[in-house]
């Protein structure tokens, strides 16, 4: 069972303590790479697989003004760092004292004296301490000075690029999904509970559960989206529109999902809505006919992209 430990409090020894350090907004497949590592190296030594990492986020009190959206809930990473094999997530608060720190003082305060680490794995491009100064070449150095030893790792890439967090927020953004799956190793979900909508798709012979958008999540540009839908331990090939609804008068932007071929009662109930590729952006439409009609076009397309793709969940 995973321990969560918020803070550096005066705990037992950990034994033979292997760690990383991150954010690790998505669990992609670079990060899996990297815990496995951690995880291999620790169960060889009988030790503990550790993962270092912060909240809020380093970006929040870095750079407060800038529009940062999370591809997973803090929920969904404690669960991603459980299955992965990790033993204990240390979070620590980060504050403006934390991010004065020097390199040489996050060393020793830190990894060397509170969490007495034996190896840390980090990307060849980590950088820590204040401003950022202190690289790679440093943390070796200090790792040989403090007696725990520092594995740079080259980090995953895919067509020439490294897969990054930043570069999945990009590719979602725009409605890149496919595309987005990839990099993380599944297709990309939003998680939340069933609401009452205005009952529009219901009237049209088209019912939907609706989610209300999280408001530091990221999420796909409005259109209609061939869908999967995760309701306890069953998958629903789907159709998913997230948009305002303009045909009727722009109203609350909202996540609504069809269920193809299922009628379910889900209001009140969690669910996840996976994204798998974009059928078209959102339009406003003459009439509601000439959006009945539509609908069924994306329907067919959705069918067509859903029997391309095959299942992956979160």
């Amino acid at each position: 069972m995973l321990k969560v430990t918020r803070g550096l409090s005066g705990e037992c020894p950990r034994a033979y303590p292997v760690a990383t350090i991150g954010n690790f907004d998505g669990h992609h497949l670079g990060h899996r790479a990297l815990l496995q590592t951690v995880v291999e190296t620790a169960r060889k030594a009988q030790g503990t697989a550790l993962v270092l990492t912060f909240d809020p986020h380093p970006v929040k009190i870095l750079a407060p003004r800038v529009d940062l959206r999370f591809l997973t809930s803090p929920e969904e990473k404690l669960a991603h760092f459980e299955a992965a094999g990790i033993d204990e997530v240390v979070f620590l608060d980060f504050t403006p004292s934390f991010a004065a720190m020097s390199p040489d003082q996050f060393a020793e305060d830190i990894l060397h004296r509170s969490l007495t680490l034996s190896e840390l794995f980090v990307g060849n491009h980590f950088a820590f301490g204040k401003g950022r100064a202190g690289r790679i070449d440093d943390l070796v150095r200090f790792g040989e000075q403090y007696g725990f030893h520092v594995h740079p790792m080259t980090p995953v890439t895919m067509d020439g690029d490294v897969v990054s967090s930043s570069r999945i927020r990009r590719l979602i953004q725009a409605g890149t999904m496919e595309r987005a799956a990839t990099l993380l190793g599944r297709v990309y979900g939003i998680r939340g509970t069933v609401v009452q909508g205005v009952q529009q798709g219901q009237a049209m012979g088209w019912p939907t559960a609706n989610l209300r958008i999280p408001a530091d999540r990221v999420v796909p540009p409005d259109g209609v989206y061939a869908a999967r839908t995760i309701h306890g331990s069953q998958s629903y090939d789907s159709i998913a529109y997230i948009g305002t609804r303009p045909t009727f008068g722009a109203g609350e932007r909202l996540i609504e999902v069809n269920l193809l071929d299922q009628t379910s009662d889900l209001y009140g109930q969690d669910i996840i809505v996976q994204f798998v590729a974009r059928v078209r952006g959102d339009h406003t439409f003459a009439s509601a006919d000439d959006l009945s009609k539509q609908i069924v076009r994306d329907v067919e397309q959705a069918r067509i992209s859903l029997q391309r793709i095959p299942e992956r969940v979160l």
